[in-house]
Parts: C-alpha cells; structure tokens; sequence
C-alpha cells in the first residue's frame, strides 16, 4: 500500500481540504483509505461531510502509562520526586509521602525504576478513541481523538494508520491528512511515507515552518512536492518560497489562487473538489503528479 502523506509546516494553509479533494481525485482509479492523523484536533471526516453519528464502532484505546503510587510499600524516601523531569510528583509534607499529577505524568518510568521499595507502577490508560466511517465516495475515513489532557498523540497516529491499513487490506493507496507542525503526531504521520505533500502559504511563517517540516521529511529520505496556496495573496513572497525550491531542487505541484470558494466548501461540509466543479481537473492533474513522483509504475 502506497502512503502519501498531507502535512503543512502551520496550520491554515487548506491542508484538510486539499487533502480531501486529492482523496476523491485518486479514489477514481485507485482503492484507497483515509487516516485523519490530527488526533488532537481531527476534522478531515468533517471536510467529507461525516458527523460523529456517521462512525462506526469508536472504541477507547491506550498508547500511554501513567505512574500510580502503592501506599502500603511507600517508604517516603522521595527520590521519586527529585528523579521526575516532568514535575509530575511533589511532596506532601503532611503525609509524607509522594503526589502524583496524572495530567503531568507522562508514562517515562524514571520513578518506577529508582523507587527502592517497588512502591511505583505504571498502569495503562485510555489516553485516546478510535473509529472509522464510511464516505459518500466509496472510501473511508479512520480518525482517532486523544482525550483531553492525555499524551501519546505520535502513538495514537500509529493506531490510526495500522486500523486503516486493516480495514482496507486490497487498498492501494492510503491518504494521510497530518496535523500541523513538526511534532510527534507529525513523525509518526510521516514514517513509512511513499511521499509526501507539502502545502505552505506565501508568509513568513508559512515558508519558515515548510522549511523546518521540509527537514523532518528529508530525514526520512521521502519524496515530496510542495502546493503553494493563496499565491496570489503575496506574489513577492510566493516567488521567495519558488526560489527556495528551484535551488533546493524541490518540485511545485501546484498553485493555488486564494478562492472563498475553500470557505464555502467546509461550511457546507462538502470537499471542494465536489462544491467547485472547475477543481476537478486541478486535483486530478495534482494527483497524476503525485503518482508519477512516487514511482512511473503507479499510474494506471
């Protein structure tokens, strides 16, 4: 199964709904699945026009631990509270004894390890749910949601990704709609990619954070083409974002004039690729693009 990959270095750019659109284009000659991996805040479902009464089966999944303490084996040394680099544990002075902020506790295991009584363990929790549905296009769409104050959110994307994969076992291609950034969920969207697509805005911070994604992706050795959308918002910065690719050879897939039309599309929850008839043929030559950038012998 071939994964290409929508991330943006910031958020705003139209990454969801590109990624949307460019779903339907390759969904024409291509089997293919959807994995919304912006598990803080998905909403990939919502640009096709799916509510959370439309998935199936969401289910509570754990990625993460959290330390818990065991009273009864608590000598009150303390060295669990000047081990933990979170700031996790703290000290009751009245009973003598370690305090463990569950929101802070981020599973690392450091306490566990230097506690001399064995006082300490790590238990699983349900940091996160996972569903999927079924689109009107005749694929779907696995999403997951990390829970509120939880972390874990890189091995959340990994559940999503494995779910899609399972849930499409003859799918030739899945489309990744990543979150925004460099971070963890961004890495494990990114990890094991056939390419991906780099979608940026003429501004500053949207050539600054391409960049710095741009960097995440070569580490990986990844293929990868940039959109370029609202170009026409900032011609002089647009030609500054064309000039960083022609001399880092990198290739512009596309333009993208700024177009209320975006607007329009995501309150009526439909992809724009279907609300703007004149977007067919863009995503479709998009999606040619981008098959002929992973290896000549995709295309059918």
């Amino acid at each position: 199964m071939k994964t290409i990959t929508v991330l943006s270095g910031k958020g705003g750019v139209g990454k969801s709904s590109i990624a949307a659109s460019l779903a339907i284009a390759l969904s024409k000659k291509h089997k293919i699945v959807c994995a919304d991996c912006d598990v803080d805040a998905a909403n990939l479902a919502l640009v096709f026009g799916l509510r959370e009464k439309n998935f199936k089966q969401w289910k509570p999944i754990s990625t993460n631990q959290k330390a818990v303490l065991l009273p009864d084996k608590c000598s009150g040394c303390g060295k669990c509270v000047d081990a933990c680099y979170f700031g996790a544990i703290s000290w009751d002075s009245d009973k003598k004894r370690p305090v463990f902020d569950r929101f802070s506790c981020e599973g690392c295991s450091v306490c566990e390890i230097v506690c001399p009584e064995k006082a300490i363990e790590l238990h699983d929790v349900d940091n996160a749910k996972i569903g999927y549905g079924k689109t009107a296009f005749g694929f779907e769409v696995v999403s997951a949601q990390l829970e509120m104050g939880e972390s874990g959110s890189g091995k959340v994307v990994a559940e999503v990704k494995n779910l899609a994969r399972k849930r499409e076992k003859d799918a030739e291609m899945m489309v990744i709609d990543s979150a925004a950034g460099i971070g963890c969920p961004v890495i494990a969207s990114v990890t094991g990619s056939s390419y991906v697509v780099a979608v940026t805005e003429p501004t500053p911070s949207g050539l600054s954070d391409l960049k710095r994604a741009l960097d995440l992706v070569n580490h990986f050795q990844i293929p990868y083409g940039i959109v370029i959308n609202k170009h026409d918002l900032n011609p002089a910065f647009t030609k500054k974002i064309e000039k960083f690719a022609k001399e880092n050879n990198i290739e512009i897939l596309a333009k993208i004039a700024y177009d209320k039309k975006f607007v329009e599309a995501l309150i009526n929850l439909t992809p724009l690729i279907v609300f703007a008839k004149k977007y067919k043929s863009f995503f479709n030559q998009l999606a040619e693009k981008i098959l002929d950038g992973i290896q000549p012998n995709t295309k059918k």
